[in-house]
């Protein structure tokens, strides 16, 4: 079997002795180059699994040399070794598509697995086949949607912290979940944790983890995070609630690729890919010092936007059968269809919670419904959302007149109970009318 065969460049012989001395144990081949020129002809001319470059060179820097591979040979990946002065440029390398960097001086453990994970690198044969995967598990034929799978492949051949930003509802997680699917770590454990769920006295214990007898109800030692997730993924969902005190101590977890338990006075060496997300305007908090701007660099590395739902309405005939699929066979009902009038006004709809509110629609239709179809009337929608527009959705083969304006009647109604919270005298005066004539019609509308 071929040994595996890395090009380092770097002109410190000391460094270069080392990465050579390291590698050949792990029973890969090396070759070296001191500059720019030399690592550009030995390119040309050898084969390669992996490139280890340092930032300065004699000749240039490192990221002439990513530019290079990038062009000629882009299934190559390139791994970045950095001095601490040069981590800015460091994370540039990684939005260039650097696969990842290290830091001198060198962390040997950390080298081996950066070195292990890199040559894990999908070939081009079997990314094709994960995006087939990928397409299978994100619905959508809309040009959004295809963009957003483009990306996920990309990002997955990478090391770098992705801040997913988008609405609530639209899929964050499962973008989370597909880029560690699709990269080398997928075979380890994928851990997610929404920050705005954890009591803020607690954060610290929860992300680094704590000894026993650091704090009163400390009985024993705990792992936090960052080991559930080490030489996997951790995924922060709502960074944006972890609260400063925090933020500090996770800049230094990421940079330093370190935590110190609570309690400890030793630090523990992590290995973890850092994946975030919220809903809300990061950067709008970075200006009004609610997040910290150092931080906010470090997470969002690459950025990648999920389009909500009112961005890609093609997509709701596809999704809306997948979750009628799914709703029916978890709830032990024949699945039914949904009539032309229900999907107009699915599409009419601006859906401000995005797949997760359409899938809560679908499922109280699915309670309300009678017979083999899901009408308009069954969804329930909100008519100061534009869900249904009376002159174009009433179509007399479908329902009659009568029918139709109860149906309008029924809705308004609910909207304005909704509106109350459920007071009856305070949606009859709401809607104008006496509180014997509301009852009258709760009674006939089946709505008491």
């Amino acid at each position: 079997m071929k040994k595996p065969v890395t090009l380092i460049v770097d002109d410190e012989a000391d460094i270069c002795e080392l990465l050579e001395i390291t590698l050949n144990r792990m029973g890969i081949e090396t070759q070296s180059a001191v500059n720019v020129a030399t690592a550009k002809a030995l390119l040309k001319k050898n084969s390669f699994d992996l490139c280890l470059t340092d930032l300065r060179l004699p000749d240039g820097d490192g990221l002439e040399i990513l530019d290079y591979i990038q062009q000629q040979f882009p299934n190559l990946p390139v791994a970045m070794i950095s001095a601490h002065g040069s981590m800015d440029t460091a994370i540039t390398a990684m939005k260039k598509g650097a696969f990842d960097f290290i830091s001198k001086p060198i962390d040997l453990n950390g080298l081996r697995q950066l070195i292990t994970n890199a040559l894990k690198l999908s070939t081009i044969d079997n990314v094709k086949q994960k995006k087939t995967v990928s397409k299978q598990t994100l619905l959508g034929q809309s040009n959004v949607m295809e963009d957003l799978r483009e990306k996920i492949i990309k990002l997955a051949r990478s090391q770098a912290a992705v801040y997913i930003n988008g609405e609530s509802g639209s899929g964050k997680e499962l973008v989370a979940k597909l880029i560690h699917q699709q990269g080398v770590r997928e075979n380890n454990s994928f851990v997610a944790i929404n920050c705005g769920a954890i009591p803020h006295e607690l954060m610290e214990s929860e992300f680094f983890g704590h000894k026993k007898g650091s704090f009163t109800g400390a009985i024993s030692d705990k792992k936090g995070l960052f080991q559930a997730a080490n030489e996997g993924t951790l995924f922060l969902d709502e960074v944006a609630d972890l609260p400063l005190s925090l933020q500090v101590k996770l800049l230094r977890a990421i940079q330093e690729k370190k935590i110190r338990p609570v309690g400890s006075q030793q630090e523990i060496t992590v290995d973890v890919r850092l994946l975030s997300a919220t809903h809300k305007d990061l950067a709008a908090m970075v200006k009004n010092g609610a997040f910290r701007q150092d931080l906010y660099y470090r997470i969002n590395v690459i950025e990648l936007s999920v389009p909500s739902l009112r961005t890609r309405i093609e997509d709701i005939p596809e999704l809306s059968e997948h979750l009628l699929t799914l709703l029916s066979k978890n709830n032990g009902f024949e699945k039914p269809s949904l009539s032309t009038s229900a999907l107009k006004t699915l599409k009419n709809y601006n859906f401000p919670g995005n797949v997760r509110e359409l899938e809560n629609i679908l499922e109280r239709a699915l309670a309300l419904y009678e017979g083999s179809t899901i009408h308009a009337e069954d969804l329930n929608l909100p008519l100061n959302n534009n869900a249904l527009s009376f002159d174009e959705d009433y179509n007399p083969s479908e329902m009659s007149l009568e029918a139709y304006l109860e149906m309008i009647e029924k809705r308004l109604i609910s909207e304005a109970l909704i509106e109350n919270k459920w007071n009856k005298t305070a949606t009859a005066k709401y809607l104008g009318l006496s509180f014997r004539s509301l009852r009258y019609r709760l009674k006939k509308l089946e709505l008491e």
